[in-house]
């Protein structure tokens, strides 16, 4: 039986804006970390704080098969790592690390937590003179110095600059290795480093889970798909690529037995080195070329229709090449 199972309903009101409501249910492992990916407005952080006890809710929250539904925040022995950090700007950092230590029988010291976070000669400074980086750090030391049962992170990263994010991301699948987490966010990059399984949010409702490979390799729906960097191919508007597959490709993975409308693909599974004769083979041409860190996406468009690629040697804009769409790598959605 998982460590956590939640199974919630949860509305909010903001101001001047319509209800919404969150319907959905996760479960967490020991020692398992659970990424909850979705875009802004899905309902993902509402979820969590929910589970955290922030908000009233219908259903029920249990952990080691204890129900704490109708338990306080700070009965829940849950730490929170929020995306604005909320740290006291008045307390040094070994002060705001101590903070919840006081009203718990066992906890970390804050002195071991900030050296093996890389921040132990921030001991004596205060928040306001802390990078974001750095904040986020403390804020995930003071979490866990309570010896919480579950860790949930609230977008911990957002805020951050780009190299600070990465270096943070890599620390954090260390640090959640021996740690029952819920994470929160929209960053699929992310996700895909840091999770031992996914829930993928949509409108309030988890609308998949799985492993990364699954939830990114095999989407269920074109909105996953989209969502996590997948092309949507409509078959309907891909004749060529459609006559290439021969009725190759069915839809398998639901049963069904019949030709697929929509096939999602993963713009690192395009290749170009086809020569028109195999089965997912077809011509198209190069609409754009955009230089992205180490590699470049490549924009192709044939019949009508347009996907994305890599390539680190692009071909020119405006030149038709083969471009090859292997069989093991479409999966109807």
């Amino acid at each position: 039986m998982s460590y956590l199972a939640a199974d919630v309903v949860s509305t909010f009101t903001a101001e001047g804006a319509e209800p919404f409501t969150v319907n959905a249910g996760v479960e967490v492992g020991a020692a398992e970390n659970l990424v909850i990916l979705g875009p802004s407005g899905s309902g993902k952080t509402l979820l969590l704080e929910s589970i955290a006890g922030f908000h009233e809710h219908d259903g029920t929250v249990t952990v080691d098969e204890t129900d704490i539904t109708d338990h306080a925040p700070e009965d829940r022995d849950f730490g929170f790592v929020f995306q604005d950090y909320a740290l006291f700007p008045h307390m040094t950092v070994r002060e705001n690390v101590e903070y919840g230590a006081r009203y718990r029988d066992s906890s970390r010291e804050a002195d071991e937590l900030l050296a093996e976070l890389g921040v132990s000669h921030l001991a004596e400074r205060n928040p306001p003179t802390l990078s974001g980086g750095e904040k986020q750090r403390v804020a995930l030391a003071r979490a866990l110095a309570v010896r919480p049962d579950v860790l949930l992170l609230d977008e911990p990263l957002a805020a951050l600059d780009v190299p600070t994010r990465q270096l943070l991301r890599d620390d954090l699948v260390d640090v959640l290795a021996d740690v029952t987490s819920i994470y929160v966010t929209h960053n699929r990059t992310t996700a895909r480093a840091i999770a031992d399984r996914i829930a993928v949010m949509q409108d309030g409702s988890v609308v998949q889970r799985g492993t990364p490979e699954e939830v990114f390799e095999r989407p269920e729906s074109p909105t996953v798909a989209s969502f996590t960097g997948s092309n949507v191919v409509d078959l309907t508007s891909a004749p060529s690529l459609r006559s290439r597959l021969n009725g190759t490709l069915t839809n398998a993975e639901t049963d069904s037995g019949s030709e697929p409308e929509r096939v999602a693909i993963r713009p690192e599974a395009v290749r170009f080195d086809g020569d028109a004769s195999g089965d997912g083979d077809v011509r198209a041409r190069v609409e754009r070329v955009v230089r992205e860190d180490a590699t470049n996406r490549i924009t192709l468009a044939f019949d009508d229709v347009t996907v994305e690629a890599f390539a680190d040697r692009p071909p020119e804009v405006g030149s038709e090449i083969v471009v090859s769409f292997p069989r093991d790598r479409l999966h109807p959605c």
